[in-house]
């Protein structure tokens, strides 16, 4: 069991110091608005346009903040993550800017688009069937293989104070804000925000949404120890984490204030508003959190709403069209 009195891996300052490494790599993404949303729901809404970072997502953030602290010997190494798509697409990135080189586990399922796009980016492919194999288990044995260093997808302090970044800017964008709606899997991109949130809007009302079939962050969130889920059937492919991190659940419960779980109905819809009326590409795990608005679970007494779209990298030949049609 975990405990929020645990000293904190990350605090603010260290997002700071990432915000200062990510200038000039990273994007300044936008943050959009949309009258048709507002009157919708009854609140003012600023959504966080990760889509629009580099690879796609917010992930770029984390993985070069990570990658560009490595010491000269590791960079020598190498580099080795574990991802379903948009950590892979990151660091693989963040390896070919910085000149390391990167070896990528993704599982077989993964979308197309995402792993052409690994492999574009310059890193090592390797693939593995997630119903078999423990993608932690085969990338502790081929570090200890190859003697690379492994930078996981979110448990990690300086993956989660370059995703905090996200938060950071969004605050300085717009200023403070009653809640704050971020997607979560691991809980790195909800541990950062939260961290932002604290310290630049004290009052603000920070809330992590999962899917409802990969709900372990909701649960250990509930209890207060940490619960799992086994490859969960969610079109969220990037929410199919099997539980938050050391690192990052203690930050869960110190930053934290609610979790909320979404159908992958609720997704479907809440994509195709994004798309149709503020023409934003989103995949379903980017839609995580704007699902939880647009239904309704939302404090009404919150006026200014921040949400944050972590990611675009859909696959347009995927069956998502024929499954909205279904609904």
């Amino acid at each position: 069991m975990l405990s929020s009195d645990l000293s904190p891996a990350v605090v603010y300052d260290d997002l700071a110091a990432a915000a200062e490494r990510l200038r000039g790599a990273a994007h300044l993404t936008p943050v959009l608005t949309s009258r048709t949303v507002d009157q919708r729901t009854g609140h003012q809404v600023f959504f966080k346009c990760e889509n629009f970072q580099r690879t796609g997502s917010f992930k770029f953030r984390g993985a070069y903040n990570a990658m560009s602290q490595l010491e000269a010997a590791q960079r020598q190494q190498g580099v080795l993550a574990y991802s379903s798509g948009n950590h892979a697409q990151a660091m693989a990135l963040s390896g070919s800017l910085l000149g390391i080189s990167t070896t990528i586990l993704m599982p077989n399922d993964a979308p197309a688009v995402k792993q052409a796009a690994t492999r574009g980016y310059g890193a090592e492919l390797l693939l593995y069937d997630r119903r078999v194999t423990s993608r932690e288990a085969l990338a502790q044995q081929l570090c200890a293989e190859r003697g690379t260093v492994m930078i996981p997808p979110y448990d990690h302090p300086q993956v989660v104070a370059g995703q905090g970044t996200v938060g950071k800017e969004l605050f300085e964008q717009v200023g403070e804000l009653d809640v704050l709606l971020v997607c979560c899997g691991g809980g790195g991109l909800l541990s950062g925000c939260a961290i932002a949130a604290s310290e630049l809007s004290p009052g603000c009302q920070v809330i992590g949404v999962e899917p409802a079939a990969g709900d372990d962050v909701t649960r250990s969130f509930v209890t207060r120890t940490i619960q799992t889920v086994h490859n969960p059937d969610t079109i969220a492919d990037g929410a199919r984490t099997p539980c938050p991190g050391q690192v990052t659940f203690p930050l869960i419960l110190q930053h934290v204030q609610a979790m909320l779980t979404v159908t992958d109905e609720q997704l479907l819809r809440a994509m195709f508003l994004l798309w149709e009326r503020l023409k934003l590409v989103v995949e379903p795990t980017g839609a995580l959190a704007t699902a939880a608005l647009l239904e309704g679970l939302v404090d009404p007494a919150a006026a200014r709403v921040g949400v944050v779209i972590s990611g675009g990298n859909v696959d347009l030949k995927s069956d998502l069209f024929e499954r909205f049609k279904a609904l």
